[in-house]
Formats: C-alpha cells, sequence, structure tokens
C-alpha cells in the first residue's frame, strides 16, 4: 500500500537468458563474436557481387537461413515476471529486424510504399519480426535509453529492442518520431510542417536541442537556489519515503470526489452524500459528519442526475456548490445545488442562463487558488466546450429563491466569451492571481487574464492527444497539463522588448518560448497499470501565499498514484535527460499501490506540512476508502 520506487529492469545483458538459452549460446561462437554493422555488411555484400563469381551448376545448394533483413537487426527482449523479485528481462529473438510499413488497417498484410497512397491515407506501423505489428502511437509509451542503445516499449507486454551500433540506434529513433508526428497530423515531419503545426514563436517545441532552457533556471529563487545559484538536484536514491498514516471506510461509499480544505475539514463527495473528515499535519481522519442526500434534498427541477461528480467550496469553506451532469454523467449539466455544510442542507438550487437562454456548463472552478477561503466570496467560473465565464450567486433582485421555489434562481453571467465554434474546452484551473489556464480536445493549452476572457495572451500547440487535466502553479510561472499517457509540464516565463520577466497570462511570449517537458511512466510501469488506465488528475502540490514554492505534482493512474519531485523535473541536467533525443522526460517518481482504481489523489494545503515533514500529507481516494501519507524527512 505505501510507496515504491519506479520499477524497472536496467540493463540488458546476455546473462539474462533463460537455461535453454545460456546452452544454446554455449554451442554458438558467432553469439560470442563482434557484433558487425548492416551498414559494413552491405558494403561486403556489393564488393562480392562486384566480383560476379560463377560456381558450378552441381554445387550443393546452402541451408537455408531465417529470412532477416540485416540492415535493420537488432536483438528483441521480453520482460517477464511483472513487479515481483522475479522480474528481469529474456531474450526474445537473439537476431530480429524491425521495419517502418504505411498499413490501411493493422491487421491487414498489405503494406505500402508512400507514393501508392493519397496524402493523409493510412498510418505507419512498426514491426518487428513476426512477433510485433503495431501502430506508430504513443500508447507504445517508447522509452530511450542512448546509452545502452536501446528502446522499451509496450505491445501486449513490455518489449526491448537493443541495437548493435549506435548510428542504427539514433536513425531509428528519428524514425520514430518522425512517423509518429505523421501518424498525429497526416503531415510529413518536414521542419516546415512542423513550423505549420507548431508556429515559429515554438521553435524549442520544432527543435527541442535548440530550446534555451534558460527561464527553467532562473523561475527557480528562494529555498531551490544553491549559494552558487545552480540548481539544487535530488537523487532518486535521496528521496524522502511514503509513510502511510490513515485509511478508513468512506461512510456510504462511492466516493466520487474530493474537495479538499484549507481550514478545520475536508469533504468527500460521494453518490450518497458529502463526508466530513478533519484536517490533520498527518492526513484526514473521519469526525462521524455525514451529510446524506435523498429525494427531498438533492431532487432537481432542471433533469440533473441525483450523483454529484464534482464539489467546489465556497465563502470561507462553509459552502458547496454541487455538479451533477446529466444523463448518467456524459453530459454537461445545466444547473448547481448549494449545499449549506453548517446546516447540513441544500439551500438553493442554481440554473445556468445567458439572455434568457438556458446554457449547459462541463466544469467550475474557482476564481483563484485561495478564493475558496474568503467568506464573502460569491462568484465562480465556469467552463463548457466553446463557453468561459464568470457566474455571481448575488441575485441582482436583492433575494435568492430557495430550492422549494417553482422556478430556480439565474446565476449571474458577469463576463466571459461564447466562442463561435473550434475551441473544444475540456477543462481549466487558477492562478494565484485569478489568472486562467485552459485546456482543449486538440490539444492546446490557452492562457487567460482575469481580465479578459475573450482572447488567450498566449496559445500553446497541442502534441497529438486531447488535455483532460489542468494545473497552474500559485504564481503562474508553470503549468501543467495532463493526457492519457503522459503530463506535460510548461514554462509560462518570458522576457519582454523592456527587458521584464513576465509570465505568458500577461502578454504574448515572444520566439523563444522553452519547450516543455514531459512526465511519463516506464513502459514496465504502463503495461503494469493495466489496458485501458489513462492519466488523469495531474495536480501540483497546494499553496496558497506568495512566495511559497510547490515541491511535488501528483497524477493518477488506474491503481496508481505518481508522484514526481518537481525541482528535479525542472532541473536542466538531471540525469533523465542525458542523451534523450526530442523533448526531455521524466521517469523518475515514487508509486503508491491501492487495491482498487483510484478516484483522485491531492497533496492537502502547505500549512499541514509541518515537523519533518517537507510536505503536507497525499490524501488518495478510491471508491470506497480514502487513505492519508505524510512524506517523512528521512533518507535511504
Amino acid at each position: 500500500m505505501g510507496g515504491s520506487q519506479s520499477r524497472e529492469g536496467l540493463e540488458l545483458s546476455d546473462s539474462e537468458y533463460s537455461d535453454e538459452e545460456k546452452e544454446e549460446s554455449q554451442e554458438h561462437a558467432e553469439d560470442r563474436s563482434p557484433q558487425v554493422s548492416a551498414k559494413t555488411l552491405d558494403e561486403v555484400d556489393s564488393r562480392l557481387q562486384a566480383l560476379k563469381l560463377k560456381y558450378p551448376s552441381n554445387a550443393s545448394p546452402s541451408p537455408q537461413k531465417p529470412k532477416v533483413d540485416l540492415r535493420n537487426a537488432v536483438k528483441l527482449y521480453l520482460h517477464i515476471g511483472g513487479n515481483t523479485p522475479k522480474a528481469k528481462w529474456v531474450v526474445s529473438e537473439k537476431l530480429s529486424y524491425y521495419k517502418f510499413v504505411k498499413k490501411l488497417k493493422i491487421d491487414d498484410e498489405d503494406e505500402y510504399e508512400e507514393d501508392e497512397l493519397r496524402r493523409g491515407e493510412g498510418f505507419w506501423v512498426l514491426k518487428i519480426g513476426e512477433k510485433i505489428s503495431v501502430r506508430v502511437s504513443s500508447d507504445l509509451q517508447m522509452k530511450f535509453f542512448g546509452e545502452q542503445r536501446r528502446v522499451d516499449f509496450v505491445d501486449r507486454g513490455v518489449w526491448a529492442l537493443k541495437f548493435f551500433v549506435d548510428e542504427e540506434y539514433r536513425g531509428f529513433v528519428t524514425k520514430f518520431q518522425d512517423f509518429l508526428f505523421e501518424n498525429v497530423y497526416g503531415l510529413r515531419a518536414t521542419e516546415e510542417n512542423k513550423l505549420k503545426i507548431y508556429g515559429k514563436e515554438f521553435i524549442g517545441w520544432v527543435k527541442p536541442e535548440e530550446s534555451d532552457d534558460a527561464m527553467w533556471e532562473d523561475a527557480d529563487d528562494g529555498e531551490w537556489k544553491a549559494p552558487d545559484k545552480r540548481p539544487v538536484d535530488f537523487p532518486e536514491r535521496e528521496s524522502q519515503d511514503l509513510l502511510e498514516e490513515f485509511e478508513e471506510a468512506a461512510t456510504g461509499g462511492g466516493i466520487q470526489s474530493l474537495a479538499l480544505g484549507a481550514l478545520d475539514n475536508s469533504f468527500l463527495v460521494s453518490d450518497s452524500g458529502v463526508q466530513v473528515v478533519k484536517n490533520f499535519s498527518h492526513g484526514i481522519h473521519g469526525k462521524g459528519v455525514y451529510v446524506k442526500f435523498d429525494d427531498n434534498n438533492l431532487g432537481s427541477s432542471s433533469g440533473n442526475s441525483a450523483t454529484p461528480k464534482k464539489g467546489l467550496l465556497m465563502r470561507g469553506e462553509t459552502n458547496m456548490m454541487l455538479m451533477s451532469p446529466l444523463k448518467g454523467g456524459k453530459s454537461p449539466t445545466t444547473g448547481l445545488r448549494q449545499l449549506d455544510i453548517e446546516t447540513g442542507k441544500i439551500v438553493t438550487e442554481w440554473k445556468f442562463a445567458k439572455d434568457g437562454v438556458d446554457i449547459t456548463m462541463k466544469d467550475i472552478t474557482s476564481d483563484s487558488k485561495g478564493s475558496q477561503l474568503d467568506p464573502s466570496e460569491s462568484t465562480f467560473l465556469g467552463l463548457d466546450n466553446n463557453n468561459l465565464c464568470q457566474w455571481d450567486m448575488r441575485d441582482r433582485k436583492g433575494v435568492v429563491q430557495k430550492i422549494a421555489d417553482a422556478n430556480p434562481p439565474v446565476l449571474h453571467w458577469t463576463q466571459g466569451h461564447m466562442f463561435s465554434r473550434g475551441t473544444n474546452f475540456q477543462c481549466f484551473a487558477t492562478a494565484g492571481d485569478g489568472s486562467i489556464v485552459v485546456g482543449s480536445l486538440d490539444g492546446k493549452i490557452r492562457l487567460y487574464s482575469r481580465t479578459s476572457m475573450r482572447q488567450a495572451k498566449t496559445a500553446f500547440p497541442g502534441l497529438g492527444l486531447p488535455i483532460t487535466s489542468v494545473d497552474v502553479t500559485y504564481d503562474g510561472k508553470w503549468v501543467l497539463g495532463t493526457t492519457d499517457t503522459y503530463l506535460i509540464l510548461i514554462c509560462t516565463l518570458f522576457t519582454d522588448k523592456d527587458g521584464k520577466t513576465k509570465t505568458g497570462f500577461s502578454g504574448r511570449m515572444g520566439n523563444k518560448i522553452p519547450a516543455p517537458r514531459l512526465l511519463k511512466l516506464t513502459p514496465v510501469d504502463a503495461h503494469l497499470a493495466g489496458d485501458g488506465n489513462k492519466f488523469h488528475a495531474g495536480h501540483f502540490s497546494w499553496v496558497t501565499e506568495s512566495g511559497k514554492q510547490e515541491k511535488h505534482l501528483v497524477a493518477t493512474v488506474g491503481k496508481f498514484s505518481v508522484i514526481w519531485n518537481f525541482q528535479q523535473v525542472k532541473n536542466s541536467v538531471h540525469h533523465c535527460y542525458e542523451k534523450q533525443q526530442g523533448l526531455k522526460s521524466c521517469y523518475c517518481y515514487k508509486i503508491v499501490l491501492k487495491d482498487e482504481s483510484i478516484i483522485e489523489s491531492r497533496f492537502m494545503h502547505d500549512k499541514f506540512a509541518v515537523g519533518s515533514s517537507p510536505e503536507a500529507p497525499l490524501v488518495v481516494a478510491t471508491p470506497m476508502k480514502v487513505t492519508s501519507f505524510s512524506m517523512s524527512g528521512k533518507r535511504r
């Protein structure tokens, strides 16, 4: 149940053969001979052909050899044993080959040359011998090991390719990244097309090796800087332990979401009510208070389902806005219910409308990181596919109707914009000053100032996958986007024409936007997380005070809560980034494993980080349980 390091076999070696393979390797001297590159073999073959040697017609035919394309020769390994002590890599094929081919369907035998298909038709497939044929996509969870000339990936198991020379390894990596681009965007991976997709301002995204990482380093100050101004590194083995403090069954079960408070209490929103829990420096613990929903206090005149999916704390954490989607949770909602936590009663049902027309919202969030602590706060933000707006609970007539009234009151649209089409908003979050980050179905991440929701100050291009969740640090310097297979961390800082450092929420970032960094699972852990399990709800740890720095990031996938050290991810000389091609990817994390799928994982407010703990407790909710973990200060 506790925390663990990421699990992955490291070096591949022939000593990891099975017993049968060991015996076979002793019988074949060629397996002990030096490896010869495909280029050298091609030169030898060309010279032999040039000699035009003649052989007697009665010469006995040479024995048939396996058909192997030596130009793309690789050794194929398979990972077995999962996360058990017996886990290891075994050789699947001592000499295999790979090739990239274009197909119309993954199961078809037909392969096509590029000039045989129309533009955008077909897709690239990676074939390895006769065992693997899989579409080139981020679902493969490719991890590259430059020093080992090795590539790991997932395809109904965890595989590794070992290349014989550096040139062949680098060629494979380049081809894979180019064909991935083409599969995503339907365009060949030329520099011209990459600039067309990403924009000339994002040259660092097109050519990560040319990205200016100075902003990543300059963004850190105070406790994060060493005396000589170099970033502090946190070696993996010196990371803090995770110690389980509390685990208890949720009252009523069926937890849908967490609503963490920064004051005395936090709340577990379930399908039958809201459980009130007490905040401690070592986690959350039940108070025995449970606000149960029934037909009388959760009835809806707007057609919303009776199961809230989200609770938003407001007014000094004395009220909660409950959001219930339509049609079994698959459609946006047309209204909200306001729960008075002190009385345990739903006092008002609100309706979304503008200019007399009912509209829907798919998500709501606070005006800023700490606005739920303000007792006088009456506004919050709403999001739908093409709408970004602010709602006000203060009725313009001065009187707010109660839930028993026939016609629910209408929330007042105070500001925002209804975009005509094409934005496909999915999720949003706010910084400490109320700046807004919005993630979209096309993978774009847009930054809006709190004073204007009509036009984004900065729009970061997508990397091929929809953004399902976003978060932003209190100071607005860092944005975290969640996709199904990785997290994307973006630095929003830039220097304007007057030499002042600003964030992308306040102005256009110019043409030196630093490349993002990706946070990924190793292929072994991605496979262990299970088919169909995707990343969701990536978050920074929670601060609501200027000068405070978030220390960790957390996201969930299947039964895993995955935690990254924020400073380690930002460190440009972190060992994960050595000899990487393309965008830098970090694989150093800790895992919290539960016995059922995790609904949400969140760090408590920074004020609960006391004593020997460098971080506030982590709260992990599954449908039937909630568990708190403390991060100890001891070293491994």
